[in-house]
C-alpha cells in the first residue's frame, strides 16, 4: 500500500530524514519508535503533505500513485488519515458541520452522492455507538474546551466517520493517562478493517500493548537503524534506545 524509498526531508534548511525506506502492505500495522528528535513526526508531516517540510530526495508511492505529487487534501481524499499529537481547536466550527463537510468531500472525490442530513446523522450515531462516545461532544466546536483525552477520542471518531485505508497515529498516547490510552486504543481497534494499514508513532511500548504491531522500526538520527517484531518494542521498554 505504501512504499517509501530513500526519503530525505528538511525543515528550515536542516535535514531531518536522511534516507528512510519502508514498505507497508495492506492490513499491516507498523510501529515507528525512537527518541526525541529522531524524525518520527517529520515522517508523518511529510507523508501528509505539511508544506513546512521539504523533500530533497527519495520517493513515496501510495496505492501505486506518486504521493509526493499530491496536495495534502488529495492525500486525505485518497484515504490517508493523521491523528495529531496535539489536535488543534477550531473555535466557531461545530463538529457536526466539520464532519459532514469532510465526509461529503471524500464521497465527492470517490464519485458518490453526498449524504443527506438524515443519512449523515444515522452514520454519526452508528459510529458514536461503536466507539462509546456521546453525541454531546459532537455538538461542540472542534476540540474547543476538550481535555487531552477527549481530543484523542474525538480523533478516533473522525477516523471512524472517514474510514481511511491508511492511518498515521502520531504519538497518540502523548499526555494520556492509562484509562484514556486504553479507550483510545480500543477505539482504533474497533474502527480498523482487515485491510486498514497504519503507522503508529510512539516513544513507549505501552500503546503497543493494545494496538499490536506486525513490525517495529527504530528511527534514530533520521534513519531506520533496527527492525523487528513486537518483541523489539518490549526490548526498548527494558533497555531504552541507547541500550539496543
Amino acid at each position: 500500500m505504501l512504499d517509501i524509498k530513500n526519503l530525505h526531508a528538511s525543515v528550515g534548511g536542516k535535514e531531518i530524514l536522511k534516507g528512510v525506506s519502508l514498505h507497508i502492505g495492506a492490513g499491516e500495522i507498523h510501529a515507528v519508535m525512537g527518541p526525541n528528535g529522531a524524525g518520527k513526526s517529520t515522517l508523518s508531516a511529510v507523508l501528509t503533505g505539511n508544506p513546512a517540510y521539504e523533500v530533497t530526495e527519495g520517493e513515496v508511492w501510495f496505492k501505486g500513485k506518486n504521493l509526493l505529487e499530491m496536495e495534502p487534501e488529495t492525500r486525505a481524499r485518497e484515504g490517508i488519515f493523521l491523528s495529531f499529537q496535539y489536535p488543534v481547536e477550531i473555535p466557531g466550527v461545530s463538529m457536526v458541520n466539520f464532519m459532514r463537510t469532510a465526509v461529503n468531500e471524500k464521497r465527492a472525490y470517490e464519485g458518490k452522492e453526498p449524504l443527506s442530513a438524515t443519512d449523515f446523522l444515522k452514520l454519526k450515531r452508528e459510529k458514536e455507538a461503536l466507539l462509546g462516545v456521546t453525541g454531546k461532544m459532537q455538538n461542540r466546536a472542534v476540540n474547543e474546551g476538550f481535555s487531552g483525552g477527549e481530543k484523542k477520542k474525538n480523533e478516533m471518531f473522525q477516523m471512524a466517520m472517514l474510514e481511511p485505508c491508511f492511518a498515521i497515529l502520531d504519538e497518540t498516547d502523548s499526555g494520556l493517562d492509562v484509562d484514556a490510552l486504553r479507550i483510545v486504543a480500543e477505539g482504533f481497534n474497533k474502527i480498523r478493517k482487515a485491510d486498514t494499514s497504519a503507522i503508529i508513532i510512539t516513544h513507549y511500548e505501552r500503546l503497543l500493548e493494545y494496538i499490536k504491531p506486525d513490525y517495529v522500526h527504530v528511527l534514530q538520527g533520521g534513519r531506520i537503524v533496527r527492525e523487528g517484531g513486537a518483541d523489539l518494542a518490549r526490548l526498548i521498554d527494558e533497555k531504552g534506545f541507547e541500550g539496543l
